[in-house]
């Protein structure tokens, strides 16, 4: 199902990319400089458009996916001390439980013996 669900998705953006790649595919020329559009060493030349779309694109995806990791820290950090802190309780858990099984009577019963032939009277 999931990969139905995938493909779909896929299918969708390849709907939506591929005509806007086609209409966008004449040549531009990308100037970095701004104060000087016309210095040859901070200019490509020749560069679809597309392209420069694209990659807008998949460098606000990655910005905005840095930006979201680093809101999260604080998170990801309380996470890791209640990780360390159940780990703590499990090992003394486990380490009582050994206790225990050790300290059973070897006539096979568990717990504390009751008493023998004694009312309550």
């Amino acid at each position: 199902m999931s990969r139905f669900v995938k493909n779909v998705i896929l299918f969708a953006i390849a709907v939506v990319l591929v005509p806007l790649s086609v209409a966008n595919r004449h040549t531009v020329s990308l100037s970095l400089n701004p104060f000087d559009p016309l210095d040859p060493r901070l200019t490509i030349t020749e560069i679809p458009l597309f392209w420069i779309i694209f990659a807008s694109l998949g460098i606000g995806i990655i910005v905005g996916g840095i930006g979201a990791w680093a809101k999260q820290g604080r998170w990801r950090k309380e996470a890791r001390s209640k990780r360390r802190e159940a780990d703590k309780w499990h090992r003394e858990a486990d380490q009582l439980r050994e206790m225990n099984t050790s300290a059973q009577p070897v006539s096979g019963q568990k717990g504390l013996t009751g008493p023998d032939n004694r009312s309550a009277a």
